[in-house]
């Protein structure tokens, strides 16, 4: 038996076994989810949507969240005086595991339905679920402007940071050069994309530059 459903505006044709990469959900690894966009089933008896089929569903698991190969966008312009660009993107999406195919009785299943990351209900549910995780590090951000006044390093010392750049460190609660030189990539990819610095840590080379300050 097989089904056609769609999710993140694309349709896909899957098996009970099958594994496919789809546009980002808001589940986590290891959670059981339903997609209840079934456009067809197939098997011994065809059934077609009108446009979706009753009752059916698509049940998966959750293997992990991963992100797609990097594109390229590289704009060149012919004017002498005119710029060039380059810009890279990976593209985030949800490992699926299908586990179960129903023909009817989806709504009384009680398995979570599954929801785009980016849409309205996804953004809800995220909100909501890391209410917890979210209290420390409101605290953490409350807290910082008095750790700058009490201890902490200069941060302009490294290339390219001044005054409003260190301020924005420090709301995000760094205010040494031992936090930056500890950091790790993915620490370099969630303070890049906190605090949009486009690329600058890695650029100004500024946890080498750390390293060597805070051994002083």
């Amino acid at each position: 038996m097989f089904a056609v459903m769609k999710t993140g505006g694309k349709q896909y044709k899957v098996q009970s076994g099958d594994i496919l990469r789809v546009e980002k959900l808001a589940a986590d690894a290891g959670e059981k989810i339903q997609f209840n966009e079934i456009l067809m089933l197939g098997g011994d008896t065809v059934v077609v949507g009108a446009p979706l089929v009753s009752g059916a569903a698509v049940q998966a698991e959750v293997v992990d969240q991963v992100k797609a190969d990097k594109v390229i966008n590289f704009v060149k312009r012919r004017r002498k005086h005119s710029s060039k660009r380059t810009r890279g993107h990976r593209q985030k999406l949800t490992l699926v595991r299908v586990l179960d195919i129903l023909a009817s009785g989806a709504d009384k299943s009680g398995v979570k339905a599954a929801v785009g990351a980016g849409s309205v209900a996804g953004v809800a549910v995220a909100a909501a679920a890391p209410k917890k995780a979210a209290a420390p590090k409101a605290e953490k951000a409350a807290d910082a402007p008095k750790a700058a006044s009490a201890g902490a390093d200069d941060l302009k010392l490294l290339s390219g940071v001044g005054p409003a750049l260190e301020k924005k460190l420090h709301e995000a609660g760094v205010t040494t050069f031992a936090q930056i030189a500890a950091w790790t990539d993915a620490d370099v990819e969630e303070f890049g994309e906190k605090l949009s610095f486009k690329g600058r840590i890695e650029r100004e080379g500024w946890i080498e530059q750390a390293k060597e300050l805070a051994s002083k």
